[in-house]
Order: structure tokens, then C-alpha cells, then sequence
């Protein structure tokens, strides 16, 4: 097959791309006729027509206010504020104007290619309310480039990152008084994007929307932690190597489900997914996994897998591995993205150094885990006496509460002016 007639894209960020067939992916139409995408590691190209742009905005405000739960009755991501985003766009004239409209239904045609082939893909972030009434976002920019690094990988379209900060803190700042004051409490963002061309056929849509949706939640663990019970799981697998499993795909999640449900029959709360014959260890159901070890030189050890595809680029990963790295004691700890077992894991327990293990996520910031089961054998992890969570599980919920809630000033920190 020649590729010399190939339309080329470009990227914003690194310039022309290579002409190498190497630097796409190909996306066959139903017609057989090849197409480009952009590489999932090269996904700044900018889409045809006119970009997005938070200067076009329109607002329209809802006439009919909802009433508002009190904060103790707010249920995750079943209430929704009075207003959400829509951004079209299409092949042709590229980003249509954002609006911000009163929250509403969206109409789809039954033939949508969303429905059929499930071109989506969404981002989980939160605004925070801080002592002085103002409201922050966390790391939003994390945020923007994974979701425009997720769309390029099934051929939906980018988009400049600070043009929907600017959209999406619009949005927040209209519906800031959902947020609540309390300690604890957010505004959970949904950011989504979708194919909306109604055809049947395998193809990069023509057509796309992106609407974000915002509800107001509660503490994950409004009286404490509560550790969780995890079964190790091998006999399904959650993502593989030069696969999908580091985009956040709503195509991700579902086959998690089933698994889940099988493990919480079993009295467990989630699954430990791992891969290989070796027993990687690699997410926590939905979360990034972190470990804690005893070294033999009595250094300690924080270990998540490393970014090789397979784990979601999560946001409170990162910032827990940036905040290890800059203020625990580097003669006292190793920070390390690599790839580690189940089986070393066991072998720690046995020997008496694993020390604790948790894992990471926008919903919970951090989930203590007490207890793995694997081939049937438990494995237990130890906590702090008299609470059900480990040292370091408890000192990064602070840290990074601390910055969300702008106690202290960080640049991960945005406040809404």
C-alpha cells in the first residue's frame, strides 16, 4: 500500500509530522479507503476550520433555577447544576461557537456513531470552593492534554487547551453557588466529547459535540477512611500493551463492570487488575495503584507501574509522585514507576516489609487498601493502628487537599477569577 498521496496533519506542538506511516494510525472507512489519524503519543494536531475559541462564547441563562440538596444528601453524579456546556463541531467549518445553555437532553439520531462504534471519550476533574468564597480549579491542564491525546486515538477532534479552561471556568463561575462551602465538598466536572455523524460505517466521524456537565458531591469518605478488600484478578484483563487502556475511553470502563460485580460477590470491593503470565500489577479498578515496601538497605519504597500504555495517565498520580519526589527524604525513600508483580507483592507481606498500599483517583484522591486476595490467599496490608488507612495514603489526601482548597498556594492551583 503507497502513502505518498496521504493527506498530511500537523501538530501544533511538534510541528509537521513525519511522513514515516509509522508516526499514524489507520482508521479504514467502510469503504476501505485509508485514512490518517494521528499517533496517540502525537495528539496536538490541530482539526480543520476554525479552531476553538473561548472569545465566541454565548451564554444563555435557565429561567427555572433547580432547588438545591442540602450538602449531607448529595449522592455522587446523580444531581447536576443548571447549566452545561455544547461545543459542535464538523469537518468543514471546524469549532462552532461554545454555549452555555440551561442543562437539557441531547437529541441523537438512533444511527449516531457514538451508539455504534463508541466514539467518546470523557475527562473527570473538580472546582473547589475555598475559605475566602473563591473558587479553584485543580490542574486543569493535566486534564486538557489527556482528553486531547485520548480524542486523536479514535479520530475525534482537538482542541486548544486554554480556549475550554477559559469555557469550562465560564461555566463554573455561572454555577459556583452549587458548589458547597464545607470542607470536603466539590463541583465534579464532565468534560465529554462524542461522534455525532448518523451513518452506519466504520469511519472518523464528520461530526462531533463536546458538552460538559458539572454535579455537586459530598467527601468520598464523609466519616474516615474506609480500607477496601481487593481481589487480584488474571482471568480478565483490563488493558494491554499497544492498546487503549491509557485513554480514558467510556469503551474502558464497561467491560470492568462484570468483573467487578463477580469480585463483590466474593466480599471484595474492586479488582487488582493484572497482566501477563508474570502477574503485573497495573490499576485498581478505576484507580492508578500505588505500593509501599521495605528495602534491605531499610529505605522505603512507593511504587506504581510505570506509563507503558497499559494504566491510565491519572492526574492524582501524578501529583502524588511529584509531591513524593520533591518532599519526602531522598535518603530515606525511592520513588519508582516500574513494573512490579503480585508475586513480589506477596513476597513483601510474607517477609514482613510490605509496609502499605493504596490507590489514587480524582473521585477518592486516595482509596487504603487492607487486603488482597490472590489464588485464594489473602494478603493483608498493614495500617496505621486505629485507622484504616497507611501513613503515606493519609499524608498525600492532605497535601493535595490543602492545595484543592488553596490552604496553601501551588501552581497546580487555579483560582477563577
Amino acid at each position: 500500500m503507497g502513502f505518498s498521496k496521504s493527506r498530511l496533519l500537523f501538530s501544533s506542538a511538534a510541528g509537521r509530522l513525519s511522513k514515516s506511516p509509522a508516526s499514524y494510525l489507520l482508521c479504514r472507512s467502510w469503504q476501505h479507503q485509508p485514512k490518517f489519524c494521528p499517533a496517540s503519543t502525537l495528539a496536538a494536531s490541530e482539526p480543520v476550520g476554525a479552531p476553538l475559541s473561548a472569545a465566541k462564547i454565548s451564554i444563555e441563562k435557565t429561567a427555572a433555577p433547580k432547588d438545591k440538596l442540602p450538602p449531607t444528601k448529595l449522592i455522587f453524579g446523580h444531581t447536576f447544576t443548571d447549566h452545561m456546556v455544547q461545543i459542535p463541531w464538523n469537518d468543514t467549518d471546524g469549532w462552532l461557537t461554545p454555549k452555555i445553555l440551561p442543562y437539557q437532553n441531547l437529541s441523537l439520531d438512533p444511527a449516531t456513531c457514538v451508539f455504534h462504534y463508541a466514539f467518546e471519550c470523557f475527562e473527570g476533574m473538580k472546582a473547589y470552593k475555598d475559605s475566602n468564597g473563591s473558587i479553584r480549579l485543580f490542574r486543569p491542564d493535566k486534564n486538557m492534554d489527556r482528553m486531547s491525546k485520548t480524542a486523536a486515538r479514535i479520530c475525534l477532534p482537538t482542541f486548544d487547551h486554554d480556549a475550554l479552561i477559559k469555557i469550562i471556568a465560564e461555566l463554573v463561575k455561572l454555577d459556583g453557588d452549587w458548589i458547597p462551602s464545607e470542607r470536603g465538598y466539590s463541583l465534579y466536572l464532565r468534560p465529554t466529547l462524542i461522534g455525532t455523524q448518523a451513518s452506519l460505517g466504520v469511519a472518523p466521524p464528520k461530526s462531533a459535540l463536546l458538552y460538559v456537565i458539572m454535579s455537586p458531591v459530598g467527601p468520598y469518605y464523609p466519616t474516615g477512611f474506609k480500607a477496601v478488600k481487593l481481589e487480584a484478578t488474571d482471568y480478565a484483563i483490563r488493558a494491554w500493551p499497544k492498546g487503549v487502556g491509557d485513554r480514558k475511553l467510556g469503551a474502558n470502563y464497561a467491560p470492568g463492570i462484570l468483573p467487578q460485580r463477580m469480585a463483590a460477590s466474593r466480599g471484595f470491593q474492586q479488582n487488582l487488575w493484572l497482566f501477563g503470565d508474570e502477574g503485573y500489577i497495573t490499576e485498581v479498578g478505576t484507580m492508578n495503584a500505588f505500593f509501599v515496601f521495605q528495602l534491605p538497605d531499610g529505605k522505603l519504597e512507593l511504587v506504581t507501574a510505570p506509563l507503558d500504555g497499559t494504566i491510565l495517565e491519572g492526574v492524582t498520580r501524578d501529583s502524588i509522585l511529584a509531591l513524593a519526589r520533591e518532599r519526602f527524604d531522598k535518603d530515606k525513600w525511592v520513588i519508582s514507576e516500574r513494573k512490579f508483580t503480585i508475586q513480589e507483592v506477596a513476597d513483601h507481606a510474607k517477609a514482613g516489609t510490605l509496609v502499605e498500599a493504596f490507590g489514587s483517583g480524582t473521585a477518592a484522591v486516595v482509596s487504603p487498601i487492607k487486603e488482597i486476595s490472590w489464588r485464594d490467599q489473602p494478603i493483608s496490608v498493614p495500617l496505621q493502628a486505629g485507622k484504616e488507612t497507611g501513613k503515606v495514603a493519609e499524608q498525600m489526601a492532605q497535601w493535595i487537599a490543602e492545595i484543592q482548597y488553596g490552604e496553601v498556594e501551588h501552581t497546580w492551583s487555579v483560582l477563577l477569577n
